[in-house]
């Protein structure tokens, strides 16, 4: 019996090895390691990836740093897993840092950083730095997607032939409604400020599949929605989630002799996927957080923040200074690319201002009354899409 006992014992070490691939070994003579738990694949071409080679830049940039990760950290590929069980495993091999990139791992992360007072930990997306009762251990980073999103909306709007503009977004929460909601923000400013275009002409529809990708069985299939939008007349789909059905299907599309195009999301080098049919992808650049708390934990200098990262309007595109960035990509035409940029110069200095009222929500309750500009909290903790949106709130 007592043989017995150890080898399953012995099967279960293994399991558990197996279970966490993939996983960079750690290496005891670095001088600080940080663990990254990524909730999609390491080379998704969306959110994870961004995050993932944001932790490689800081390998490069931070003398003695390094990184370990577990990708592919959601219930479809790791059942039964939990966000502490992981934190184990990453602080057993060294790591004094750990990021969860993903607000499905609000409630685990939490409880991991009651569990190891000593580690650090950065949540990406959510907000728990800002209740003093949160473990002083506990950091917020997020970018202020928003206004890539308005870029997004923008170049869609500008692009449009049939007015009809799809949405494909991911689960439904605040986060999500918010950048949803500054797409179409920037869709109908393009449409009625630039293009001069009556806004009951313009379309925009919200899809939601129910997570950040597709879970054959759980999910709607994204494909199918993408699809379904362009069979509709939607000649643009804005993707919100995290990888690029909606660009394959457009590519797919464009080549049969369709005028349509797609704006993925999340990562610099999206466009790769359907070259042709994409008109520019707004993506997240981590360095700039990453190393700001990482920095802070090797010079003994943390505090406990929320940090909700803007572009630098100087240069958008500077991976190393700038959180958020928009890259405008093959389809996008010339008259577009001057008006966007005129755009996101009046974002940027503040002559353009679109979470600004009158605005109401889409069931007709007033948001913002005339003259009244929304706050960061009114914009992050936004309970309904808006008024002149297609799509569920709840």
């Amino acid at each position: 019996m007592k043989q017995s006992v150890t080898s399953m014992a012995m099967a279960f070490v293994a399991a558990v090895a197996l279970l966490l691939t993939p996983m960079q070994s750690s290496a005891a003579e670095e001088n600080f390691v940080f663990g990254l738990l990524m909730v999609g694949p390491s080379n998704d071409h969306g959110w994870s990836q961004a995050h993932f080679e944001a932790g490689k830049e800081i390998e490069k940039h931070i003398p003695g740093s390094k990184m370990i990760y577990i990708d592919k950290v959601n219930p479809a590929d790791r059942p039964g897993i939990t966000i502490p069980f992981l934190v184990e495993d990453l602080v057993s091999k060294g790591a004094k840092l750990i990021i969860g990139n993903s607000n499905d791992m609000t409630d685990g992360i939490r409880e991991a950083a009651m569990l190891h007072p000593d580690i650090k930990f950065i949540h990406i997306s959510g907000d728990d730095a800002l209740n003093p009762e949160s473990p002083d251990n506990l950091s917020n980073l997020m970018g202020k997607m928003e206004f890539g999103q308005m870029m997004a909306g923008f170049a869609a709007a500008m692009t449009t032939k049939t007015g009809k503009i799809g949405y494909l977004g991911p689960l439904i929460n605040d986060e999500t409604k918010r950048l949803a909601a500054s797409c179409y923000l920037g869709a109908h400013y393009a449409w009625t400020n630039v293009l001069k275009k009556d806004a009951s002409a313009l379309t925009f529809k919200v899809s939601w599949i129910g997570f950040w990708f597709n879970i054959p069985g759980v999910t709607s299939d994204p494909t199918q929605v993408a699809k379904n939008f362009f069979d509709s007349g939607a000649d643009v789909v804005i993707s919100g989630i995290d990888t690029t059905e909606a660009l394959i299907v457009a590519d797919q599309k464009k080549k049969e002799g369709a005028d349509v195009t797609a704006i993925p999301y999340d990562y610099q080098g999206a466009c790769s996927t359907g070259p042709d049919a994409c008109l520019g992808v707004p993506y997240f650049n981590w360095f700039k957080g990453y190393a700001h708390f990482i920095n802070n934990t090797i010079n003994n200098t943390w505090e406990k923040e929320w940090l909700w990262l803007g572009p630098n309007w100087a240069d958008m595109n500077n991976t190393m200074t700038s959180t958020i960035s928009f890259q405008n990509g093959k389809a996008m035409n010339s008259e577009t690319q001057t008006q966007l940029a005129a755009f996101a110069k009046g974002l940027g200095d503040g002559s353009i201002s679109l979470f600004s009222g009158p605005l109401n929500f889409q069931d007709k309750s007033v948001f913002l009354k005339k003259g009244e500009t929304a706050t960061d909290m009114q914009i992050w903790n936004l309970p309904q899409l808006l008024e002149g949106m297609e799509g569920a709130s709840k």
